[in-house]
């Protein structure tokens, strides 16, 4: 079993090699239970073995009056081997229709990642085994899941969506032992651990499965745990073909941030709902359900051309502006409601507005509005108010901001979010748009051109 183990891991240590890691510094997810137990003890012989420091982390949820003496169980086998340890405590916040389960599980992921970085550490370890593969197989079957469900655990994989970090590395090296060699493993060593007795709550789906539903498949169907995992090897491998197809679909379809409708109606509905979902991936936007994603499918396929189609998702919005299709933050209502904010430049080369959401830069410029002349006014940020007009250039008319929105093609759920710069009651700057050209000063110098830019994750705009 240990010969086995070492393969799983020397293979898990080539792919850090290939990624471009030198660091020799290796981590385990540690509980306490008997499975990380094993993992650490074969890790520690594995990290002497091969001159690497090993690394424990803890995760102390705080769901069991036992949670202290776990942590203090953990702290203590870690100081007996010459572990490093280290631990956080997090708080579980249920999300609605999520579940303490999922909630649970994406506190430790966030915080396992966290000391990941803390340590300098690339590669994280758990100790999930062919049983806990089959119940996972089980569970997404039972509830319906796609491809990617039925996919499982991969023994090896970069885990950006698990713990924060697309550099790190996640491993699962006891995906091919059952739970019954790792008891004996931990028996024939006399290896400490803790019971969990959350574990025995029928409440929870994999418990019921594991103790009620598994035992009676192992009865009649001897072996399926690893007829499961195979399962999930096809699965994967269907998946990454798929991942290939929706990858060169929406290099086809893409038009800078947003994807051509136009483009999309050449495609099968299965191949657009294949393609959408990759896309909500890259995003970081969660898979949304087949019903949701035809329905979706169907209002942005069908929609007339001038429609402002806007599909709310619980982590966004999904809109249709001139044939083009969006993934948009969800806003704060009370955004729209800012008050006027006078301020002076002193120079700076951009000042952060918090409240607008995004940062106005002062850049250089060969024309723009003379520096001296704009450090002399108070100036004003604000949105939109109705009436305002902008000249763009000299040889353009004087017209108002909604026109010139339809005219930059700034979609209508921008324009009540971008900012006006005034000085006085002049009207200098619109973002999305760009300067007014009365007070710019053609005369090259020292000049100042305004450009806005919104959050992380924002549209950047002129």
């Amino acid at each position: 079993m240990q010969a086995g183990f070492e393969r799983a891991l020397g293979e898990i240590r080539t792919r850090v090699s290939l990624s471009g890691s030198t660091k020799t510094k290796i981590a385990l997810a540690y509980s306490g239970g008997l499975d990380s137990a094993a993992l650490l003890h074969l890790l520690h012989a594995y990290g002497q073995a091969q001159q690497l420091e090993v690394y424990a982390f803890h995760v102390h949820h705080g769901l069991s009056a036992n949670a202290d003496d776990w942590l203090a169980h953990c702290r203590a086998q870690c100081a007996a081997l010459g572990v490093t340890f280290d631990a956080r405590q997090v708080q579980i916040t249920q999300q609605e229709k999520s579940g303490i389960e999922e909630a649970a599980r994406q506190s430790r992921y966030a915080a396992l990642g966290d000391m990941c970085r803390a340590h300098g550490v690339p590669l994280l370890l758990t100790a999930h085994h062919l049983d806990d593969q089959a119940e996972t197989v089980l569970l997404q079957l039972l509830r319906g899941s796609g491809v990617a469900g039925l996919s499982g655990m991969d023994s090896a994989n970069h885990a950006a969506d698990l713990l924060g970090d697309a550099s790190l590395l996640m491993g699962r090296p006891l995906l091919q032992l059952r739970r019954e060699d790792l008891q004996a493993y931990v028996t024939a060593h006399a290896i400490q651990f803790v019971e969990d007795e959350s574990n025995l709550d029928p409440r929870y789906a994999r418990n019921a499965l594991r103790h009620q539903v598994m035992p009676k498949l192992e009865e009649h169907f001897p072996g399926f745990q690893q007829r499961f995992a195979r399962t999930a090897q096809h699965a994967q491998s269907a998946q990454r073909l798929l991942i290939e197809l929706a990858a060169e679909d929406l290099q086809q379809c893409l038009d800078g941030e947003c994807v051509d409708v136009s483009k999309l109606k050449q495609f099968s509905a299965d191949r657009i709902d294949n393609m959408l979902r990759y896309w909500f991936g890259l995003r970081g936007v969660r898979m949304p359900s087949t019903a949701w994603l035809n329905e979706m499918r169907t209002q942005l396929l069908e929609a007339k051309h001038d429609a402002q189609l806007c599909v709310t998702h619980a982590d966004c919005h999904i809109r249709r502006h001139r044939d083009r299709v969006y993934i948009t933050p969800k806003f704060d209502p009370d955004l729209l409601l800012q008050p006027p904010r006078s301020f002076n430049w002193q120079g700076e080369a951009s000042l952060y507005f918090p409240s607008f959401g995004g940062t106005l830069y002062f850049d250089p410029a060969e024309q723009g509005i003379a520096a001296d002349w704009l450090g002399a006014q108070t100036l004003s940020i604000q949105l939109r108010s109705g009436g305002e007009r902008l000249k763009p250039a000299w040889n353009r008319p004087t017209k108002s901001l909604k026109y010139q929105y339809q005219a930059c093609d700034v979609p209508a759920w921008e324009r009540e979010r971008l900012p006006l710069v005034f000085a006085g009651k002049q009207l200098l700057f619109a973002a999305g748009i760009g300067m007014d050209c009365h007070p710019l000063n053609t005369e090259a110098g020292n000049n100042i051109q305004l450009r806005w830019q919104f959050d992380q994750g924002q549209m950047a705009l002129p």
